[in-house]
């Protein structure tokens, strides 16, 4: 088995995805144009692909409990490319808008299931990184995916953004269908079986950690130009620079960052809460300063992928018996975190406060979301205790009762 060609496989699959979910936002002019309607009305197109991934994520993860994990990466590819080339073919807005909802039904899912196959690929020592690089993909969508097909979709048009990305989902079922290796069904598997994982406290207490604390950052990236032109005063051809750094931040983050999240993956979500919390209070102090934005804008980058894969495998101990569902949630969770904070760090500055205020916005958000991690470890801490007092007593009554029906 080559591992490296199985990983290589994923993150290619996480490429075409990552394209696709932030390339839309470098062409809304030109889809606007297209469809002869306002930027906000093309903007749609963003919030349905979102709508996608959130329902798309937890739905396929449980009607293909019982299907073979590679098979399902593969027919997940085929979704995406569909859903891309459907996009590229649409007519007017209606049909856009419904092709990327179908586009975002597979992102989640394939991210979730990816994640469990590329843990079971490597010794459990090593599951953060492996989880880690199977992110590199979406990373390097960022850093470099994004940029070209905005790129070209402004000289050739924004269809071929969405021909390109379907392509990419073609060339990665065939990558797979060829260096994956058959998964083993999981003993038991049901679809009542992955919807038992929400009734773990644990499950749910991860999701709202990645929910709410991941608003912190969107807060903070969806206002990144008006940020690097407004305040920063930098002129707007800056502003892809200002996202190629924090891609290569991303990037770094889940080449070198799985490290940490094997050592301890609780530890690395605290650490990451607490480095975000810090680095975006840097950045309301600093955000005049155009070199302090590009260097805060990397390290962002970098310790948020590091947190996205430490929240991945904490989901995945969470709920052991069913891993594709409780691991696909985590990408619906963090779908919900860019739309609310991006509209929390909006009623900010429509209150008047300034683009500033997103970066106070998103520090609220992080302390919110630690709150809720350190909420979690002291739930679990007393669960175990009531545990162990429970078996304490039941060994002493069932020593006492051994005693009392002993002959004398």
């Amino acid at each position: 088995m080559n591992t490296t060609r199985a990983m290589t496989a994923l993150a290619l699959g996480g490429f075409g995805i990552g394209t696709t979910e932030f390339a839309t936002m470098g062409l809304l002019p030109q889809i606007a144009a297209t469809f002869e309607i306002p930027d906000y009305e093309a903007g749609h197109a963003i919030s349905l692909y979102a709508a996608g991934v959130v329902v798309g994520a937890p739905l396929i993860a449980v009607l293909g409990a019982k299907l073979p994990r590679k098979g399902m990466l593969i027919g997940l590819m085929l979704a995406v490319a569909l859903g891309n080339g459907l996009s590229a073919l649409a007519q007017d807005k209606s049909m856009l808008l419904v092709s990327r909802f179908v586009a975002g039904l597979p992102h989640g899912a394939f991210f979730g299931i990816a994640a469990v196959v590329a843990a079971t690929l490597v010794a459990p020592e090593r599951r953060g990184t492996a989880v880690a690089r199977v992110m590199v993909g979406l990373t390097i969508a960022n850093l470099v995916g994004v940029p070209l097909a905005t790129a070209a979709g402004q000289e050739i048009g924004w269809r071929s953004a969405y021909l390109a990305v379907a392509v990419t989902g073609v060339v990665t079922a065939l990558a797979i269908a060829a260096w994956v290796p058959r998964m083993p069904l999981v003993a038991g598997a049901s679809m009542t079986g992955e919807v038992r994982a929400f009734r773990r406290p644990a499950v749910w207490f991860a999701i709202f950690t990645g929910m709410i604390g991941f608003g912190g950052m969107f807060a903070v990236y969806s206002y990144v130009a008006p940020l690097t032109t407004e305040v920063a005063g930098l002129p707007a051809s800056v502003v892809p620079w200002m996202l190629a750094v924090f891609g290569l931040g991303m990037t770094l983050g889940a080449t070198f960052g799985g490290r940490f999240v094997d050592r301890s993956s609780m530890g690395s979500v605290f650490g990451g809460l607490v480095a975000v919390c810090v680095i975006l209070v840097l950045f309301g102090l600093t955000a005049t300063v155009p070199a302090a934005v590009f260097v805060l804008l990397f390290l962002l980058g970098f310790v948020v992928q590091i947190l996205a894969a430490a929240l991945q495998i904490r989901l995945m101990d969470a709920s052991p018996d069913a891993p594709s569902l409780a691991s696909s949630s985590n990408h619906s969770s963090l779908n919900v975190a860019n739309g609310a904070g991006a509209w929390l760090g909006g009623l900010a500055i429509a209150a008047g406060w300034g683009y500033v205020s997103t970066a106070w916005v998103g520090v609220a958000l992080s302390l919110a979301g630690l709150a809720i991690a350190v909420a979690s470890v002291l739930y679990e801490r007393r669960a175990l205790e009531r545990v162990t007092t429970n078996q304490t007593m039941a060994m002493a009554s069932a020593a006492s009762t051994t005693m009392e029906t002993q002959p004398r």
